[in-house]
């Protein structure tokens, strides 16, 4: 059976960030995931899924300017310090926020003769975020993002998650699989999944193009969730999708593949 998380900063954004837990709740979600929840204090986070009998699935480590077109912060080697920072940031939220797992985005590369020093820097930073957070008993997962909507993203392709994998072998870190960005990118998102879901941490989804919910696209969802299900996958689904109209009524999507 699917297990979906709602993604409090994509969805119910109709509502403040406190008011959007107990939205999830009520349209049949039992556990969230925030991109950035340093915008709250832990404790209101804590005291917001204690109230909704919420679970938080994933929140990512700071990645500074990286929404906003800049480089972001895991793999610049002049922000060494500031990542380190963000980890202890995030090791205080994990602490209180019992999250499964933690992501590190991996970030952009602008100066494109240093790719290769900025890919050596994002592997150090997150072995070394990835073995902080394995002393709390959480997980580590990264992911790629399509290099449409982000140029020069340093990991844009599941081959490249899988040779990061492979370099670091560190058994507390796993992908972050997003459907919607390796479909961006063109790639065959079942076969990828039927191959490689014992090294996937967390998936997230949105329909492409558009990055709405699912049916507004081309990508064939029964079919994926199907081979997840099928597959003993004991992660959750993050919903990370941009609703069109609103929130409430792009939820059909739920009831059908809920049961699945």
């Amino acid at each position: 059976m699917l297990r979906f998380t709602a993604n409090l900063s994509l969805l119910f954004t109709e509502l403040l960030l406190p008011e959007r837990f107990e939205a999830a709740k009520q349209h049949g979600f039992a556990a969230v995931e925030i991109q950035f929840p340093y915008t709250l204090p832990a404790e209101q986070i804590r005291d917001l899924l204690d109230q909704h009998d919420l679970q938080l699935v994933l929140f990512n480590v700071d990645a500074d300017d990286l929404l906003q077109g800049g480089e972001g912060l895991a793999a610049v080697p002049e922000k060494r310090g500031q990542f380190k920072a963000a980890v202890e940031q995030a090791l205080v939220y994990a602490q209180r926020l019992q999250p499964n797992l933690i992501n590190v985005l991996p970030g952009c590369c602008h100066d494109l003769p240093r790719l290769a020093e900025y890919q050596t820097t994002f592997e150090e930073n997150l072995a070394s975020a990835a073995s902080a957070f394995a002393a709390l008993g959480v997980k580590t997962v990264f992911e790629a993002v399509n290099s449409f909507d982000m140029p020069h993203f340093i990991i844009d392709s599941s081959a490249g998650m899988l040779d990061v994998l492979a370099k670091l072998d560190q058994p507390n870190l796993g992908m972050q699989y997003d459907i919607y960005h390796m479909s961006r990118m063109g790639e065959d998102c079942a076969e990828f999944l039927r191959q490689h879901l014992d090294k996937i941490g967390h998936i997230q989804f949105a329909d492409c193009p558009g990055r709405h919910q699912p049916n507004t696209g081309a990508i064939d969802f029964d079919k994926l969730f199907d081979i997840i299900a099928a597959s003993g996958y004991q992660g959750w689904v993050g919903a990370e999708y941009l609703p069109k109209a609103n929130t409430v009524a792009s939820l059909d999507w739920l009831k059908t593949y809920a049961a699945r």
